[in-house]
């Protein structure tokens, strides 16, 4: 079949007409497209077709005539090249496809250094795409692994992108990438600028000695229930008016807010699940308009805390178990939901998410998570799951 099929690309500037006055010739001559892609970069046309010509009874030679004389009337320059002259191609031979989402600030050598990385791990790029630019750039690249495990790509990716400074997610090429529907947040450090329990113990007169804490818990060096009691306990008297005016005064990371709303829009359910208080996790439910809002219950006894929670600690297990919970509820897999962390208490929650995201995190994080996003790119999220620049506006 090779032998009759011929490799069309165009190049010119855009106008209205060119792919119909093209793509015209071809059913004329009763040949058919096997394959195609077109694009257009700042007025830029082009387009690359496969073009089976084995049914047609104009012979090879009128199609190249009809298809050069179309672009010489539409201002494009046209290339016709026989499929054989490329090596040929073995459709059995099976691909595993990665889809990477690369985002940071634009600077030269970013494709340079990720496809230098690519080339030597013996992966392929497939096909390539620029999804946003701006304030944050985001590209799309679609590689065909060749037998390299998806966790050897993320531990290369991760060494690339921390050496060019920008972030680089990794998941597989599959429908279960489009599938997503619930997306999960952790709450201090992810989607507010802070860790809350460090500034109400900053308004209680105790802020090295809780942040210290915070600090040995959110790198795994302390099991978490222990750590959340011993930082409560110090708590204890604190009145509840200098909560509300720390709730009050919530200082949200940068774009989350416009995140969570094009996400509400775009139609996915949204949950936060967080190890701190739901006095805080509660307010932000309904400031920002989450589905579902968890967080660890402080107990209050006139107008004062006790140094004491109330109910199960959420912690890593409990996370995830409110993770399956929510699929239960939602009626979808764990492969339709995406989680956000940023510490060892979203470990496990991130692991048994379809795609887990660790977000301005410890190493202890990034070690199970399908990739990393630093603090300056919570937005570019969206584009990972398949959200361009056109429809965030």
């Amino acid at each position: 079949m090779e032998k009759d099929l011929l490799v069309v690309t165009v190049l010119g500037r855009d106008r209205e007409g060119l792919v119909a006055r093209i793509t015209e010739d071809i059913a004329t001559a009763n040949a058919n497209i096997v394959d195609i892609e077109q694009n257009v970069i700042h007025g830029l046309f082009s387009m690359f077709m496969l073009i089976d010509i084995s049914n047609s009874d104009s012979g090879s030679g009128k199609i190249c005539a009809d298809l050069l004389r179309a672009g010489k009337s539409l201002n494009a320059e046209i290339s016709i090249t026989p499929f054989r002259e490329y090596g040929g191609y073995n459709p059995t031979d099976g691909k595993s496809l990665l889809v990477m989402t690369i985002m940071g600030v634009d600077r030269p050598g970013i494709v340079a250094g990720v496809s230098k990385s690519l080339y030597k791990l013996g992966t392929n790029i497939e096909r390539m795409r620029m999804i946003a630019r701006g304030e944050l750039i985001t590209m799309e690249m679609i590689v065909n692994s060749k037998g390299i495990s998806i966790n050897t790509l993320r531990q290369e990716m991760r060494r690339v992108g921390d050496s060019l400074g920008i972030d680089i997610i990794v998941q597989p090429e599959d429908l279960s990438r489009w599938r997503k529907r619930l997306v999960v947040f952790d709450m201090d450090g992810t989607i507010v600028d802070v860790e809350i329990i460090d500034e109400m113990a900053r308004v209680a007169g105790v802020g090295n000695e809780v942040s210290e804490i915070t600090s040995k818990g959110m790198e795994g060096k302390i099991e978490f229930k222990e750590s959340l009691k011993k930082r409560v306990a110090m708590l204890k008297g604190m009145h509840v008016s200098k909560l509300k005016k720390i709730r009050d005064n919530m200082k949200l990371t940068p774009g989350s807010e416009e995140l969570i709303k094009t996400l509400r829009d775009m139609g996915f359910k949204l949950a936060l699940i967080s190890g701190g208080f739901s006095y805080f996790t509660d307010a932000l439910k309904e400031r920002l308009g989450f589905d579902y809002a968890y967080g660890n219950e402080l107990v209050i006894r006139n107008g004062r805390l006790t140094g004491r929670v109330r109910g199960k600690i959420i912690d890593p297990k409990r996370k995830a178990e409110i993770l399956n919970e929510l699929a239960k509820k939602e009626g979808i897999s764990k492969k339709e939901i995406v989680a956000i962390g940023d510490g060892a208490n979203d470990r496990i929650m991130l692991k048994n998410a379809g795609l887990g995201i660790a977000f301005n995190a410890k190493d202890v994080l990034k070690d199970v998570a399908d990739g990393s996003i630093t603090k300056n790119n919570l937005k570019g999220l969206m584009y990972c799951l398949g959200i361009n620049g056109r429809m965030e506006r």
